[in-house]
């Protein structure tokens, strides 16, 4: 269960580069994720991604709207806000109208806070990759992408929860790659296959820890050091049964509600809190406290 113990200081500086490239990436991008910009002058396509880079999405995350779009491209609020300004902007509004638009519309306010768990319901995860006791108290269903920054920051987060509950908390995970990340799937199927060998969460931690080069070279050579037996992985990687497999952790995330990761469910219940310790421990807690149904 220390998959990133050794790495840890390694991790932290690479994802401090990634959030460097992306808060640059936001200020000076003239495409944005979902925001279609067609129709609009070049002035006004100036205009939009200047007005993008400056209002603050509403969403609670603290972001600036072109920013959420890049940083979070799941965001619905950010990319409705986006996309009312450009129609505003073409429909001749000048500045002070294109912002009042914005505000006026069904994203211009934080939608009201969800409840912290959600009603329970039932995931399949027979044969998923699991770490902690069989039978504990609290079972973690985590959806991730391992090309997400969220993810990869989400995974140390976790197992923290793991090693400060060892014997009442399991962790189960799903794989959900994103459209919007070209890698994701790729190493989706490379995890699945490494699962095949019983080697899912050395490279789960390999590819977390590369996440920003996830090229099928890279996880070749990643899949190698982990150890893998690499003419049956490299066999499974390409295999109809691991793309199956793939779509169906897919298909049960769509089913389940998933808008973006990482998504976790917490005894079947959609946790919609921070992955932070200080957040989610009270909440583990007060699920070891209720009684257990078998």
């Amino acid at each position: 269960m220390e998959f990133f113990t050794a790495r840890r200081v390694v991790s932290s500086l690479a994802l401090l580069g990634a959030a460097v490239l992306l808060a640059q990436d936001w200020q000076t991008a003239t495409t944005l994720p979902t925001i279609d910009f067609t129709g609009l002058s070049a002035a006004k396509k100036t205009t939009a991604l200047r007005l993008m880079r400056n209002y603050a999405c509403p969403c609670g995350c603290g972001l600036k709207v072109a920013e959420c779009r890049v940083k979070d491209p799941g965001c619905a609020i950010s990319k409705g806000l986006g996309n009312v300004m450009v129609g505003a902007l073409k429909e001749g509004k000048n500045e002070s109208e294109t912002i009042a638009a914005a505000r006026e519309s069904k994203f211009g306010e934080a939608p009201a806070p969800p409840k912290m768990l959600e009603d329970p319901i039932v995931i399949p995860t027979a044969g998923s990759p699991e770490l902690g006791p069989a039978n504990a108290a609290v079972t973690l269903v985590e959806f991730s992408d391992f090309q997400c920054p969220f993810c990869f920051s989400g995974a140390a987060k976790l197992h923290a929860i793991l090693k400060a509950f060892p014997t009442q908390v399991k962790l189960i995970f799903k794989q959900y790659p994103l459209d919007t990340h070209s890698q994701a799937a790729m190493a989706a199927a490379a995890a699945i296959a490494a699962h095949r060998q019983g080697k899912f969460w050395p490279l789960h931690d390999a590819m977390f820890a590369n996440r920003r080069d996830l090229s099928r070279p890279a996880i070749l050579a990643l899949a190698s050091k982990a150890g893998l037996e690499m003419k049956r992985f490299a066999a499974d990687l390409d295999s109809p049964e691991t793309k199956k497999t793939v779509l169906r952790d897919r298909e049960d995330g769509d089913k389940a509600g998933i808008t973006g990761t990482p998504t976790v469910f917490i005894n079947g219940q959609h946790y919609n809190g921070s992955l932070d310790m200080e957040k989610l421990r009270p909440v583990i807690e007060s699920e070891l406290k209720k009684p257990r149904t078998k």
